[in-house]
């Protein structure tokens, strides 16, 4: 799965915006000076993030935007839905009634990608602005699974 630059620019703004939100809103124009993001593609992913109802604009002189929730109470894969872009792993469409290949099966693997992206979607859920900004990852991500006992003495063998 890549995730793509919409993502990943939403993401990284939101967290900038959650850093230098404090006592004024942040134009994009900062933002985009910070993140080395263009402003034009900024301006798009924040009318998306708008929508949403993630953040908040400030109009005027001394606007901006702020979070609508807080950096506590947004969570990153939030932003990446905002901006449309979909958590999966695997290449076939919804499949409804009907698999995903001609003949209306799954393929082999459909199982294996589809839940790597639940996985993924969970993890990203787990996830708030102020995890990221706190840089609180490292401990979920040393608290994963490791493979089983039995794997890893196969593989010794």
């Amino acid at each position: 799965m890549k995730l793509s630059t919409k993502g990943r620019y939403a993401v990284m703004a939101m967290v900038d915006l959650a850093r230098h939100a404090q006592a004024k809103p942040v134009s994009l124009s900062e933002i985009a000076a910070r993140q080395e993001i263009s402003l034009s593609y900024l301006e798009q992913l924040f009318a998306r993030l708008r929508r949403a109802g993630l953040v908040k604009s400030v109009r005027g002189p001394g606007g901006g935007y702020r979070l609508a929730h807080g950096s506590a109470n947004t969570r990153v894969s939030e932003i990446i839905l905002a901006v449309d872009e979909p958590i999966s792993a695997t290449r076939c469409t919804e499949m409804g009634a009907t698999g995903c290949r001609a003949d209306r099966s799954k393929c082999l693997t459909h199982d294996l990608w589809e839940e790597l992206g639940n996985q993924i979607h969970m993890f990203l859920s787990s996830v708030t602005l102020l995890d990221v900004l706190d840089r609180r990852l490292a401990p979920r991500i040393a608290e994963a699974p490791g493979p089983a006992k039995s794997d890893t003495m196969a593989a010794a063998s």
